[in-house]
């Protein structure tokens, strides 16, 4: 049986790299032109291919990924790998140690309160000045977000949805007129994206995660900025309890109800 499981894994692995391998010479061949260009699509390639690899559980945390092996396989330099370990670096999907490489990051239930409640804090502040702010204009934008948002939760494309989300969030950051305040919320979410993504990727997420954005929208509708406050923050603490949840089940445990009220009380 363990055999069988080692050569799963193997076989997830040797996949991983084919796919890298495939998509190497393909841009290498349709674009050898403009190697900035191949280049760059090369990268984004690499990122999606191991961030996906993290995600689903093939690259365990603590699990290192070679550097070396990847340039050597694929006859690339190691220039794009590296500029994908320091992003993905950058959104908590891998640790760069010196001298050892990359691994997987490891992420514990605390990591994800402590992001959860600094999120909800900040970005709740930002929702009760911004709802004095928003034009008529831009309400409707957030409507036709989230309308985009629930054909993406009824299709289950979790990929699209959170870029999508991350657009209904721009436009009331981008008017709660503090700059510092948006450069902080930015640089905290890129740094947690993997916890953001693994929270939506849960069954029925994206569709609590409409629900809860109609509300905050009839809230900026009405100016009232504690209710948008209150609304940001719940959902907020909600995507930590939730994957709090999952992380607890897929170890065979059972999460303590306090562990879930420490995420955020509102």
């Amino acid at each position: 049986m363990l055999g069988a499981e080692n050569g799963e894994k193997t076989l997830d692995k040797n996949c991983i790299l084919y796919t890298l391998y495939t998509v190497y010479r393909a841009q290498e061949f349709t674009v050898r032109r403009k190697p900035i260009e191949r280049h760059q699509t090369l990268r984004e390639k690499i990122l999606e291919t191991i961030r996906e690899a993290i995600l689903k559980g093939t690259l365990k945390p603590g699990e290192k990924v070679a550097e070396p092996e990847l340039a050597e396989r694929f006859g690339i330099s190691r220039t794009p790998i590296r500029e994908a370990f320091r992003q993905l670096e950058s959104e908590g999907y891998l640790t760069v140690i010196p001298r050892k490489g990359a691994v997987v990051t490891s992420l514990s239930e605390r990591d994800v309160e402590e992001f959860y409640a600094i999120k909800s804090i900040l970005e709740g502040y930002a929702a009760r000045m911004a709802a004095e702010n928003l034009a008529e204009k831009d309400i409707a934008r957030l409507e036709v977000i989230n309308e985009r948002l629930q054909q993406l939760a009824q299709e289950g494309d979790v990929k699209t949805f959170f870029k999508v989300h991350n657009e209904f969030h721009e436009v009331f950051l981008k008017a709660c007129g503090n700059e510092k305040l948006q450069e902080l919320i930015s640089q905290l979410v890129m740094k947690f994206n993997r916890l953001r993504l693994a929270s939506l990727a849960l069954p029925g997420r994206m569709q609590i995660s409409v629900e809860e954005h109609k509300k905050i929208i009839q809230s900026f509708r009405t100016q009232d900025g504690e209710k948008a406050d209150q609304l940001v923050r719940r959902t907020a603490a909600f995507g930590g309890q939730v994957l709090i949840q999952s992380m607890a089940q897929e170890e065979g445990r059972k999460v303590e109800k306090s562990v879930l009220r420490r995420a955020i009380d509102v």
